[in-house]
């Protein structure tokens, strides 16, 4: 059978196995923080009042996604983020991932080219390198995008008859590097943006966790009726991983063309009604209290790293999320302190995958510190330092 299968195939998975023993790897997030019995006694109330709906796809509502979670998205993004807009303007997806997939296949063809950060989500650099898609990274300060380097390569890329497709950009708390943008250089972003026509995608999936300062209004919400930016955030990290429940918010024009693409039959109905029904009375005390545990844990991971690397590393201090972002002196590979790291027991995700040149991210490394504990923390650092320091 794996023969008559297409030959550009990724190369296939492996066999599963548990994490190790430290294991910083991937977007986990504190296991006791899950508020489950109160999305379960949501979740019970929802279907006694929705259940014989399930008969239905999308519960024999709207496409879109279930009303009332919908409805939530946009009061709560209208009070934390400043976007206005009624629930018309939020699609509901599998996730973050999906609402990515579903602007590439809207926006891109083979040939194109995407304009990214330095230091980005790894799950859209390999997107678009496996449609055949061109990146160009931009480089990032404690402020975000560097607006002066973003001018200069649209300047370059014009001369070669290259008209970017978007810029993607995580502004607050940005993955790896945990950095928020200040709200002055989001509005001379957007106007370099208009000047060029150049569209944004915005990911937002950590802004809820900000606690390095105030949360800025978001590029969507400084937009206005601009219509230069598509958002996208996800319940994932605010509650879940596991619930896979993420949205896009959009001119209203653009959803119905995403959702022409979003061919799945919907999202799944039962996350959405016990989110939609715990959320309203829930979500700002909830994300409150897991704010104080990361932030706990982000302060033990970065005194670690301090204790145990000295001055040989330079690690960022996020001003939320969950990642601290390393970088090493010139010369260190991590891809290789990779596979010595695990056989010491100790995963992280190597800077080559989170950049948008890889051999610039070879030097640099992300580490997650929101499922383990703090002794956990404290102790893995402490391995990957003597690994480190073995492979010297």
């Amino acid at each position: 059978m794996l023969a008559s299968f297409r030959s550009d195939l990724p190369a296939a998975s492996g066999t599963w196995q548990p994490p190790p023993e430290y294991s910083f790897v991937g977007g986990h997030n504190d296991a006791a923080s899950v508020p489950f019995s109160g999305l379960a006694e949501a979740l019970v109330n929802a279907l006694r009042r929705e259940g014989s709906n399930l008969a239905y796809y999308n519960l024999g509502g709207s496409p879109l996604g279930y009303r009332p979670l919908r409805e939530f998205v946009a009061s709560q993004l209208g009070a934390r983020a400043g976007i206005q807009g009624g629930p018309d303007q939020v699609l509901m997806v599998s996730g973050s991932l999906q609402a990515l997939d579903l602007v590439n296949n809207a926006m891109l063809t083979p040939g194109d080219t995407v304009l990214v950060e330095q230091a980005t989500y790894g799950g859209m650099v390999s997107r678009i390198e496996r449609m055949g898609v061109n990146h160009v990274g931009i480089e990032l300060d404690n402020g975000g995008i560097v607006l002066d380097h973003l001018r200069s390569v649209l300047d370059e890329l014009r001369t070669q008859d290259i008209s970017p497709r978007y810029l993607y950009t995580i502004p607050t708390v940005q993955n790896p590097t945990g950095s928020v943008m200040p709200l002055d250089r989001r509005r001379a972003l957007l106007g370099l943006a208009r000047e060029y026509s150049l569209p944004i995608f915005e990911d937002e999936c950590y802004a809820d966790l900000t606690w390095g300062c105030e949360r800025p209004l978001s590029l969507r919400a400084l937009d206005g009726d601009g219509g230069q930016v598509i958002y996208c955030g996800s319940f994932s990290k605010s509650i879940a991983p596991a619930l896979r429940v993420g949205y896009v918010i959009a001119d209203e024009p653009v959803i119905r063309q995403l959702l022409a693409l979003k061919t799945d039959a919907g999202t799944g109905s039962l996350e959405q009604l016990a989110l939609a029904e715990y959320c309203p009375s829930n979500f700002t005390e909830h994300v409150d209290r897991l704010m104080y545990t990361l932030r706990t844990k982000a302060d033990a991971m970065v005194a670690a790293v301090r204790s145990e690397f000295g001055d040989n590393v330079q690690v960022t201090e996020p001003m939320g999320g969950i990642y601290v972002w390393l970088t090493f002196p010139a010369g260190t590979n991590t891809d290789a302190l990779a596979l010595a790291a695990n056989q010491a027991g100790i995963e992280f995700n190597p800077g080559s995958g989170w950049s948008s040149d890889h051999e610039w991210g070879k030097r640099r490394l992300r580490l997650c510190f929101g499922a383990p504990d703090l002794d956990t923390i404290r102790g893995g650092v402490a391995a990957l330092a003597q690994v480190y320091r073995a492979s010297l």
